[in-house]
């Protein structure tokens, strides 16, 4: 199956130009069974990304535009009165799918925001008297802009650990900005693209990353990173143990993509930003010397890769 990977990674390269590590991750996160919230400015391919994702895959997709008027009956789905059995029906709502783009999502309410958080975390609906289940695969695609925040409404930290990745698409290059100008008709329309992996695949293959081997060094690696931004001076608020799990999930999924049944230190560097980068909470210190998320966090691994080297001297 990891063939079909490629050709999935292949197919969104055709999309996205010249991102190929953002790729990667999305479908990291696709095989690990995790959400994704795409942050950016606008006009760089976020929409696209995830509808090319959704084209790749014979999967059901729905798209909603967040804004503030949405409510979350507009994303779960209404109970309505029939009057021919004399009862209450319940209408499902778009959530009802296997991959939901959450169009900029911090446009609308946190009331509407939390009605993904069960969703999100147990495959599973609820409304007023029954509880629905949501079909595997199950995948939330949230885009926001991180700028013009005048009339947003900041994910709150428990929804954001819910998110299995954060990542950033970024600006092209010059010569891959060329090769978008001189195909951009081919990019606009999306459906050339046709279906890499169904469902049964798609599931099959998460089945097989999960058993991809992890040795305890490699367990310990993790733990220390995870444990290092609990007591490192720039950062407020570490990661959760969700975390934790979550840069296992994702270090197997690129060891499986890199035609490999083992996980090594690499595969776990590689993954740790855009699996803590919104999870942690930086010092005020380090917010008024300009830094971000992904400085600290690069500071952090290289600090421990350093004192690991020394250890073994």
């Amino acid at each position: 199956m990891q063939g079909k990977v490629k050709l999935l990674i292949d197919n969104l390269n055709d999309v996205i130009i010249g991102k190929k590590e953002v790729i990667e991750n999305v479908v990291i996160a696709l095989i690990s069974n995790g959400h994704l919230l795409i942050e950016d400015v606008p006009g760089v391919g976020k929409t696209t990304l995830a509808k090319a994702l959704a084209k790749s895959l014979d999967l059901t997709y729905r798209r909603v535009q967040f804004t503030p008027d949405l409510t979350p009956s507009d994303i779960i789905g209404v109970s309505i009165y029939d009057k021919n059995s004399g009862s209450f029906v319940f209408k499902k709502g778009p959530i009802f799918c296997n991959i939901f783009l959450a169009d900029e999502i911090n446009r609308t309410s946190p009331k509407t925001q939390s009605s993904l958080l069960q969703a999100m975390e147990e495959f599973e609906v609820s409304t007023e008297s029954n509880s629905f289940l949501l079909e595997k695969p199950f995948l939330v695609l949230a885009t926001q802009n991180p700028i013009e925040y005048q009339g947003t409404f900041p994910l709150p930290e428990a929804q954001l650990d819910r998110f299995f990745m954060k990542i950033s698409i970024g600006y092209p290059n010059k010569d891959d900005e060329k090769k978008i100008l001189k195909s951009y008709l081919d990019f606009k329309n999306l459906d050339k693209l046709k279906p890499i992996l169904t469902k049964s695949e798609l599931l099959s293959i998460s089945s097989e990353v999960e058993n991809v081997i992890v040795h305890d060094e490699i367990l310990d690696y993790i733990l220390d990173i995870v444990n290092m931004t609990r007591k490192y001076k720039s950062i407020t608020l570490g990661a959760s143990p969700r975390a934790s799990i979550d840069i296992l999930k994702a270090s197997k999924a690129k060891a499986y993509i890199s035609n490999r049944d083992y996980v090594i230190h690499d595969d776990v560097k590689s993954v740790v930003i855009p699996v803590l980068r919104h999870r942690i909470v930086l010092s005020a210190e380090a917010r008024l010397e300009k830094k971000d998320a992904d400085q600290i966090l690069k500071e952090l691994i290289q600090k421990l890769y350093i004192g690991v080297q020394y250890a073994k001297k």
